[in-house]
């Protein structure tokens, strides 16, 4: 058990992306870890129901018991005694009469009616009404009430209920600012080769002490922080020339064009090159020119609520590892060939980038089947998307941009290609241990955006949120007076931008608003 902050307990458990902590799929990926999250809060919220009804049991309150004994010896008025005398009953009151029916000038051997008062929880009441019961013949219980007291019951206890229930509603934490990332830390869980015995690095000591060092820098590491610099071996260097090689060849007849011009810029400016592995710092500082993108490093997978988050902030979680040598095509979780080759070159992209920003906006505040949703609509779209271009498919999802076979497999006839509709995304089954058979296609970045902005206000969130990049922060509009603040602020943009069409008019460019 933990405590709380206001002193009551709860239930802690532990949770580890690992098949031997129930993690099923063969593979590390958002939907899957999402999938896994809500499954575990299902299961605290039934165990921590659970103790919410045993906690309820031990709420005191006042009873009125009204029992005969049989006989009225002194033995008999004992053994009641003794059934009483009990820990967490306490008798306030207790008074006996000749038994209802019995001569009250004959005292006789009729019994005794006892009536008594009992202050106890609800649990050890129900324990002493089975005892007395069971008590073979020699009581009858003939009364018990329970009645409002200062410790207890009645209307008291409903409100205790009631509060009970408020404080434990789904309110859910996000970040307002992008420093609060950093809050997110403690949920930060690392996928260490060491917990899955699937994994090719398993076995290998020297890799899984590598990997645990380069760990120690990601969880080290505070917004505003210079990212470390990671001194790559010779073998895992040999790892990235090797990918990086293969997948160049690919490029220009299976990537889309914004992705081609990234990469050929990053080769010019941001360290790319088939001989070294590029620096996170380095590439970070490129991307936030091109986009206002920045590297955060990671260990691992974040939960999928907490990947995402880092996204509405424009902050991508990457990790700073290299896979194993021994599988140098394929990878069971993100490593920095996925990161470098797969995504950077497209978070660097304005358009792109506002459209990553959008799912992570979109994910603050709802519930864990939404998250589910935008993991499944990230998966298909950011990780596997595929876009139309002059008439042709091309790749733009970063599972695929790393992964040279499946993005031959994915341009290929053998796969489904379906129009990318959010609301049909959302519900496609996905494939972990292999290609995946379908794929989405959207026409451009600009109607995939507008598609995803349109599914985003059916998810249930009793408010909206807006970006403020000068401060890299949230503002909840939950009030007329925060309204108004950005209703003013949106005033004076749309000001600049008459000024500057009424310029284009008045230089005799003809231009339409569209």
């Amino acid at each position: 058990m933990a405590t709380s902050s206001n002193g009551t307990s709860k239930p802690s458990f532990r949770k580890s992306y690992s098949i031997e902590y129930g993690y099923k799929p063969r593979k590390r990926t958002l939907i899957a870890d999402a999938e896994f999250d809500r499954e575990q809060h299902d299961e605290v919220q039934h165990k921590l129901q659970q103790t919410k009804i045993d906690e309820e049991g031990k709420d005191e309150c006042t009873y009125t018991i009204l029992v005969t004994i049989k006989d009225k010896r002194s033995a008999s008025m004992l053994n009641l005694i003794n059934t009483f005398n009990r820990d967490g009953l306490k008798v306030s009151h207790m008074e006996t009469r000749p038994a209802a029916g019995s001569p009250t000038q004959k005292q006789s051997s009729e019994g005794l009616d006892v009536f008594m008062e009992v202050i106890c929880t609800d649990k050890l009441m129900d324990d002493l009404k089975r005892g007395l019961l069971q008590s073979d013949s020699k009581f009858v219980l003939k009364n018990i009430k329970a009645h409002a007291s200062s410790s207890s019951l009645s209307s008291g206890k409903e409100s205790k209920e009631k509060n009970t229930e408020n404080n434990t509603s789904d309110i859910i934490w996000f970040p307002m600012s992008i420093w609060d990332l950093d809050k997110c830390h403690h949920l930060h869980t690392s996928y260490q080769p060491d917990m899955d015995s699937r994994h090719p690095g398993f076995s290998d000591k020297g890799y899984r002490a590598r990997r645990e060092h380069i760990a120690q820098v990601a969880f080290s590491y505070r917004h505003g922080d210079l990212i470390p610099r990671v001194e790559y071996t010779t073998d895992e260097v040999k790892t990235w020339t090797l990918i990086y090689r293969q997948l160049k060849k690919l490029y220009p007849t299976a990537a889309c064009k914004q992705h081609i011009y990234v990469i050929e810029s990053l080769e010019k400016e941001g360290g790319f090159c088939e001989t070294a592995i590029p620096q996170l710092e380095d590439v970070s500082r490129f991307m936030k020119r091109r986009s206002g993108f920045q590297l955060r490093p990671c260990a691992g997978l974040l939960t999928a609520r907490d990947f995402l988050a880092s996204l509405a902030f424009r902050v991508f979680q990457c990790t700073q590892y290299i896979r194993h040598p021994s599988s140098p095509l394929h990878s069971p979780e993100p490593d920095v060939v996925h990161e470098l080759l797969g995504h950077v070159p497209l978070l660097s992209d304005p358009n792109f980038a506002q459209f990553s920003q959008d799912i992570g906006l979109a994910s603050l505040g709802v519930s864990d089947d939404d998250i589910v949703k935008l993991s499944t609509l990230y998966w298909f779209t950011v990780e596997f998307g595929l876009c139309r271009e002059n008439g042709q498919v091309r790749a733009y999802g970063a599972g695929l941009l790393s992964s040279f076979g499946e993005l031959q497999h994915a341009l290929s006839s053998k796969p489904q290609i379906k129009p990318f509709e959010p609301e049909t995304t959302v519900i496609q089954e996905y494939q972990d241990e292999d290609y995946q058979p379908i794929y989405f296609l959207a026409e451009t970045f600009e109607d995939a955006k507008e598609k995803l902005r349109l599914f985003a206000k059916s998810l249930k969130r009793p408010y909206e949120l807006v970006y403020d990049a000068q401060t890299q922060s949230l503002q909840i509009l939950d009030n007329v007076k925060v309204i108004h603040q950005l209703s003013s602020k949106l005033k004076l943009d749309m000001d600049v931008l008459e000024h500057a069409l009424d310029r284009l008019h008045k230089n005799g460019i003809n231009f339409r608003v569209i």
